[in-house]
Formats: structure tokens, C-alpha cells, sequence
């Protein structure tokens, strides 16, 4: 049973700052995902790690050569703190940079190699995946974000599971967490969702919901969680039914 978890950029980072990693988070973070590491890909957003710098140099929308190394390798920090994590937590897990792998249309992945994460999911590694920048072919260059992430590998390795651990309780609606969404309820809710805290260039809860929404769509059900909260994510990797879930009805 294959297993895709996202843990959003604002639960391993301070969004309003540069590079604003929160250490602590990010080992209790491990540590849950350490719970259950079996058969699982992790993908997390980029936080201030990425968002700042590519809004500094006008990502995606202006095409820098510059902005897109500082922006990669800013991203890859974080990942790498990520990383380190695991391993301390007893986790064998590897990188998978998007960069390296997939390539955009007008925003959208085109093609992505998931060749090498069946493969390390074959042989008990955990591949570890983040928003990243990519090269565009009809724009040049683009950023997929960690949502885009999760709805395309739930859907390339057939995922059981699929969660988006976020730093509220799921999709909320006049303050309170929705117990479920579907498509037919967007034209009531989307007024009230939109971007998150800090500078986020790719979307916020709307982002999320699209996405999941298309997953739901082909029939795949999800769920958007709480991830501050210890011991959700554990809860998650069960397949537990928490914060909001987004379906299609039969």
C-alpha cells in the first residue's frame, strides 16, 4: 500500500522570514513520519525557503536564470534539514529533486520520471520530494508546487493514502473545519478560502483543493489535516479520518 503525505512549508518553517526553519518541527515531524515509514513518499512545501526567493526575483512569471539557481538551492536546504532529520529518527530515505526530474506546460507537469521512487520504494528507501522550480516548455520556466506533487504521484503509483498536512484543521468554512468536500461545494466555499499566511506563490488552501479536488475526480480520495498538531500525522499514516476530507460521491 503506497502512501503520499504532504506536509506543508508552514508547519517546517516561519513563512515571513527568509530561510526560517523551525528545527524543532521539523524532528517532531520525523519522528511521526518515523511511526510508519514503510511504502510512504514524503513531499513538503518550500516555506520561506522558496517562496521568498522566488518572489524576489519575480518567479515564475519573469524568466531569471539567477532566480531559479538561488531559488533550487535555497529549496534544497531545507530538504537536506529534512533529510538529516530522518535520519536521526531512523529513517533511510533519499532526495528526489523536481528540477532533476519533471518538466512543465504552461505551469503544469508534462512528464515526470518516477522510475527512481518505485524503484527506491522497492527497496525500503523513502523518497523525499519538494516544491521546487522546474524548466517550462511553453513558459521556460515555472514552479510545481508540493500539492501539484501529491496529486500527480497519488496518481502514478496508485496511492491508497493520500494526505495534505497543513497548519489549520482542514478546509474552513465561517471559521469552522468542513468534515468533507466536494467539487459541487467549491462555488459555496471558495469565497471564503484563498492564500495562506507569509508569501506563498503557489496558491495557498485554494491550491490544495484543486488539486485534490482532480484527484477526487478519478475517483481518489484524500484529506487536508492539521499537521501542527502532534500526533495527527501518525493519525494520517493510518488512514484515519481527520480534518477535511475530499471526495467524489459514488
Amino acid at each position: 500500500m503506497v502512501r503520499v503525505l504532504k506536509i506543508g512549508g508552514s508547519i517546517l518553517t516561519d513563512k515571513s522570514c527568509e530561510r526560517g526553519a523551525l528545527p524543532m518541527e521539523i524532528e517532531r515531524v520525523a519522528r511521526e513520519v518515523a511511526s510508519r515509514p514503510h511504502d510512504l513518499v514524503l513531499v513538503h512545501g518550500a516555506g520561506s525557503f522558496g517562496h521568498i526567493p522566488a518572489k524576489q526575483y519575480g518567479l515564475p512569471q519573469r524568466f531569471s536564470p539567477e532566480g531559479l539557481r538561488v531559488t533550487h538551492e535555497s529549496v534544497v536546504r531545507l530538504n537536506r534539514l529534512v533529510l538529516e532529520a530522518l535520519a536521526r529518527a531512523g529513517v533511510e530515505a533519499l532526495p528526489v529533486h523536481p528540477l532533476s526530474c519533471l518538466i512543465l506546460s504552461g505551469g503544469r507537469i508534462e512528464s515526470f520520471a518516477t522510475e527512481p521512487i518505485k524503484k527506491m520504494l522497492e527497496d525500503g528507501i523513502m523518497p523525499i520530494l519538494h516544491g521546487d522550480v522546474a524548466m517550462d516548455l511553453t513558459q521556460r520556466a515555472g514552479i510545481v508546487s508540493g500539492d501539484q506533487l501529491v496529486s500527480h504521484l497519488a496518481r502514478a503509483l496508485k496511492a491508497e493514502v493520500v494526505a495534505v498536512g497543513c497548519n489549520v484543521d482542514g478546509v474552513l468554512f465561517s471559521g469552522r473545519p468542513m468534515a468533507e468536500v466536494k467539487r459541487s461545494d467549491l462555488p459555496l466555499i471558495e469565497g471564503a478560502i484563498g492564500g495562506s499566511a507569509g508569501i506563498d506563490v503557489t496558491g495557498g488552501m485554494k491550491g490544495k483543493l484543486d488539486e485534490l479536488l482532480d484527484l477526487a475526480d478519478m475517483g481518489m480520495s484524500s484529506m487536508i489535516f492539521n499537521a501542527s498538531k502532534e500526533g495527527n500525522i501518525v493519525r494520517a499514516l493510518r488512514g484515519e479520518a481527520i480534518g477535511t476530507k475530499v471526495w467524489r460521491p459514488d
